[in-house]
C-alpha cells in the first residue's frame, strides 16, 4: 500500500497526526513493535496545562523558559502552553478520563513549577491514558492504517522524502512504501546509553534515518537524565516519577542523609539536571551504588492510590515503598534535540516532518521542564498534520533511492556502554574525543540483513552525533554539564546544528 501521508511511530504526537491528517486522505501509521509500546505508555507523571483556578498561561511559559536555560524558542513555548489548554479539552472530549477531585481536575505539582498544573491519570499511568484516548480516536477514523512490527529501516529520496523502506517481520522482508509526506514521531533515543528508563524501541531512529536523508539536527548534546530511577539487581531501570518528589518524597544518601540542601534552594525538587548531578556527586561522596528515595513518611494507602503501577512495580522487585527507601540511581530519559523542525513540524529536507520527542521545535531548550512532553506531542502532532494536509494536491513522487543505509557489526551494547561512560550524565573533552574516535571506526556489516544491525547502525550514528556535539559546545548549559567548561558562556547561548554535508555551526 502506498498511502498519501506515512506516520512513522504510534505514540501520542503520532496518533495526534495522524487524527488530523485523516481528514485529507489514506493515512498508514507504522509501529516498530506493538502499537502500544512506545514512550508514550511509560510517561507516568502527567501532562503539564495551565488549567487550575490559580495558573496562567504566561506563568506556564515562564517556567519552561526557566528550565531551558536560555535556549528556549520563544514562539515555540508560547504555542506550547497557549494551545495546551484547548488540546487537553479536546482529549476530555474524545475520553481522556484524568484524574478528579470532587468532580475537578486534580492538578500536582512537579519541579520547576510554580503552580499545581500536572494532571494526571489512574494516577502514574497518563501517557497510557493519552495513548490509549488517541489510538481509540483513530482507529475510529476509515482513512487511518495500522501496521505493527514494521521496523522502519531507511528513508527513500526524490529531490525530498518519498516514502520509507519497511522491515516486514512476519515476512522477514523489506518493504517499500510511497507516500507524498512522511512524518517521523519515532519517539527517544534513551537506548543509546546503558541506563536508560526508555522501553527498548527507543534507539533513535528517526534522528539517524533524517541525519542519512540529510536533515539538520539540533540540539542533540542536550540529553535528560532523569534522576530517580529504580536500582535494584534484575529489575529494568523503572521510572520513579517526579511527582513522587512533588508529593513529598526526600532523597538520601547511601549514609541515610538528606543532601539537596547542599545544591539547590528548591532542593528535591530542584530542575532535573540539578538533582541528577547532586546524586552522582553523592554516590561518589557517601559511597554506594544508589541514593534512596524515601517515601516512608507518607501514608501508605495514599501511596498505593496514587501511584499503582509504581507500587506494584516496586512490590514486584521486593520493595514495599510505604516501609522502606527505594534505592534509586540516574538513568537517561529524554532527549530535548533531534531534527530540527518549524512549529508545524517541517524539516530541511522537503516532504519531511517530525513531531514529538524525534524532533527539535526548541521548546524545551537545553532542560525540560516535567510534564511539558506529552504537551509537545499533542500540540505539535496536530500542528505537523495540518501542515502536511498541504500537501495532498501535489504529485505523488517517484519511489526513489533509499537514503544510504548500511548495516553495521557494533554490538548495540558496546555503544550503550561507551555512551553512558562517555557522554552520559558528566562529561568532559578527553572522554567525549576517545568516544568520537571509537565511534567513528565504522564496522560495515557484510553480512545478510538483520534488524539487529540496523538497529545497532542508528544507536553508532546518534552515539556518534550526541558526543560531536557535546565536545563543540565548551560550556555546562542546561542538561549539558562539562567538567572542563563548568560554566555557562554567552557566545554558546546558540542551537548546535548538525547535517551530513556541512557539519556542526551554531545558529
Amino acid at each position: 500500500m502506498n498511502p498519501d501521508f506515512l506516520v512513522i511511530g504510534a505514540g501520542v504526537a503520532g496518533l495526534r497526526a495522524a487524527i488530523e491528517l485523516s481528514e485529507a486522505g489514506s493515512v498508514l501509521v507504522v509501529a516498530k513493535e506493538s502499537l502500544q509500546e512506545s514512550s508514550s505508555e511509560y510517561a507516568q507523571g502527567g501532562i503539564a496545562v495551565a488549567l487550575s483556578d490559580d495558573d496562567e498561561v504566561e506563568l506556564h511559559e515562564q517556567d519552561t523558559l526557566y528550565a531551558g536555560d536560555g535556549l528556549c524558542d520563544r514562539a515555540a513555548v508560547k504555542a506550547l502552553v497557549e494551545e495546551g489548554p484547548s488540546a487537553i479539552q479536546q482529549l476530555i472530549e474524545w475520553g481522556a478520563e484524568f484524574d478528579r477531585d470532587e468532580g475537578r481536575l486534580a492538578f500536582a505539582r512537579e519541579a520547576a513549577h510554580s503552580r499545581n498544573r500536572v494532571l494526571h491519570a489512574h494516577g502514574d499511568s497518563t501517557g497510557r491514558e493519552i495513548a490509549r484516548t488517541l489510538y481509540r480516536k483513530a482507529a475510529s477514523l476509515p482513512n487511518i492504517t495500522f501496521r505493527s512490527y514494521a521496523a522502519t529501516i531507511d528513508l527513500l529520496l526524490d529531490d525530498g522524502v518519498a516514502g520509507a523502506v519497511l522491515y516486514d517481520s512476519a515476512a522477514a522482508c523489506t518493504v517499500p512504501v510511497g507516500a507524498r509526506t512522511v512524518l517521523l514521531a519515532t519517539g527517544g533515543l534513551g537506548h543509546v546509553f546503558s541506563n536508560t528508563t526508555n522501553p527498548d524501541v527507543a534507539t533513535g531512529d528517526g534522528v539517524a534515518m533524517a541525519y542519512r536523508a540529510g536533515a539538520d539536527i539540533g540540539d542533540i548534546e542536550f540529553v535528560q537524565f532523569h534522576p530517580t530511577a529504580l536500582h535494584v539487581e534484575g529489575a529494568p531501570r523503572f521510572l520513579l516519577s517526579e511527582a513522587l518528589r512533588g508529593e513529598g518524597g526526600l532523597l538520601r544518601n547511601y549514609l541515610g542523609e538528606r543532601f539537596m540542601e547542599r545544591y539547590h534552594p528548591l532542593q528535591e525538587l530542584a530542575p532535573r539536571d540539578v538533582v541528577a548531578r547532586a546524586i552522582v556527586t553523592e554516590m561518589q561522596r557517601a559511597g554506594g551504588p544508589h541514593v534512596f528515595l524515601d517515601l516512608t513518611h507518607l501514608e501508605g494507602a495514599f501511596l498505593r492510590d496514587r501511584f499503582p503501577r509504581i507500587f506494584e512495580t516496586c512490590l514486584r522487585y521486593g520493595i514495599d515503598i510505604s516501609r522502606e527507601p527505594v534505592p534509586v540511581r540516574p538513568a537517561a530519559h529524554y532527549a530535548m534535540g533531534g531534527v530540527r523542525t518549524d512549529l508545524d513540524g517541517r524539516t530541511s529536507v522537503p516532504r519531511l516532518f517530525a513531531a514529538g520527542e524525534v524532533a527539535c521545535t526548541g521548546v524545551h531548550g537545553a532542560n525540560r521542564l516535567a510534564s511539558n512532553s506529552l504537551l509537545e506531542g499533542v500540540v505539535f502532532g496536530a500542528r505537523a498534520g495540518r501542515a502536511m494536509r498541504e500537501w495532498i494536491s501535489a504529485p505523488r513522487p517517484v519511489q526513489g533511492l533509499a537514503a544510504g543505509f548500511q548495516p553495521s557489526a557494533w554490538k548495540a551494547a558496546d555503544i550503550r556502554r561507551l555512551a553512558w561512560e562517555r557522554c552520559g550524565i558528566v562529561r568532559c573533552g578527553d572522554g567525549l574525543r576517545q568516544a568520537i574516535e571509537q565511534l567513528e571506526q565504522d564496522r560495515p556489516d557484510l553480512r545478510e540483513f538483520s534488524p539487529e544491525g540496523a538497529e545497532a547502525r542508528n544507536v553508532r550514528q546518534v552515539a556518534l552525533l550526541i558526543a560531536r556535539c557535546a565536545l563543540a559546545r565548551e560550556e555546562s548549559r542546561g542538561a549539558h554539564f562539562r567538567t572542563d567548561f563548568p560554566v555557562k558562556r554567552a557566545e554558546f547561548e546558540k542551537h548546535s546544528v548538525i547535517d551530513k554535508d556541512v557539519g556542526i555551526r551554531f545558529a
